[in-house]
């Protein structure tokens, strides 16, 4: 049974990503900073860490990137959850709720469905741990927004569901560890790089990839520390380093690069996890 790290309390989203992904028989740990999951991977208390890295809303978590390059552990594989937000609140609880709480970037992304209903938005550290902090300590009137798993964590009761205002709420997590990923047919690969600070230099390196017919699905650049206006680029894209293809273009970007990292290959999301595909898109449509 695998054991895998994750920053929060016990029914965070994080947590509710590795059981659809790996399903209800997983291990896993919580933890309340992004360094933790880093620091229970490498100690061995867990086998993998579930680091989220972009939202569809909200963009990629910059912090997150930041450890990517600090540490040497390798991607394994990517989750993509769907976010659903529940308002829950006590079972069997007496009144009307006036008081709903949520981390800030929750109760933002369900403004519309508080502000129709007049509910007063009360900002929590956290999505589990406002439904934890209720269940222990319930107070009349109090709801929360969090996820169905920590409704059923802490025996809150859902009064209604998917309470976002956006159906297009999607959250992309890396699962990092020691070592080599397994070779999949449909892999990702993900690496860091900077180039020298001349005219054409990112183009020329891009070249290396274009050139092979190699597709980017991302790219994005973060500040060089302690090199004023220089760059790393963060980049990911189709394929697996061991192919003929993809090997040629990172020697040749290698070649091209001030500095790079290869952050691994690993299988991709399925294309019912990934929003971006067309099999992703019709089954969101059936939700």
């Amino acid at each position: 049974m695998k054991t895998v790290a994750f920053q929060g309390e016990s029914g965070a989203y994080s947590e509710e990503a590795i059981r659809e992904h790996f399903g209800a028989k997983v291990s896993t740990l919580a933890r309340q900073s992004f360094e933790g999951i880093f620091a229970a991977v490498g100690a061995g208390e867990a086998d993998l860490g579930a680091l989220p890295v972009e939202n569809s809303t909200a963009g990629s978590i910059n912090r997150a990137y930041d450890l990517l390059l600090q540490h040497d552990f390798k991607v394994h594989g990517e989750m993509v959850l769907r976010v659903r937000h529940n308002l829950m609140t006590v079972a069997g609880g007496d009144g009307e709720i006036t008081h709903v709480r949520s981390h800030p970037q929750a109760l933002a992304q369900c403004e519309r469905f508080l502000n129709e209903r007049g509910y007063v938005a009360v900002p929590w550290y956290d999505t589990a741990g406002a439904a934890r902090d209720l269940a222990r300590d319930p107070e009349g009137g109090v709801g929360v927004i969090a996820s169905a798993l920590a409704a059923e964590e802490y025996g809150l009761e859902i009064i209604t569901r998917d309470v976002e205002d956006s159906p297009d709420n999607f959250t992309r997590f890396f699962l990092v560890g020691r070592g080599e990923a397994p070779r999949a047919d449909h892999s990702k690969t993900s690496l860091i790089f900077a180039v020298p600070h001349a005219p054409g230099s990112l183009v020329a390196a891009l070249r290396e990839l274009s050139d092979r017919d190699i597709n980017l699905t991302k790219l994005e650049s973060r500040p060089r520390r302690g090199r004023t206006w220089e760059y790393f680029f963060y980049v990911d894209f189709e394929g697996h380093w061991e192919e003929d293809r993809c090997r040629d273009a990172l020697a040749g970007l290698l070649n091209r690069a001030a500095f790079l990292k290869s952050l691994g290959s690993y299988p991709a999301a399925t294309p019912s996890d990934d929003p971006e595909s067309d099999e992703g898109q019709r089954e969101m449509l059936q939700i």
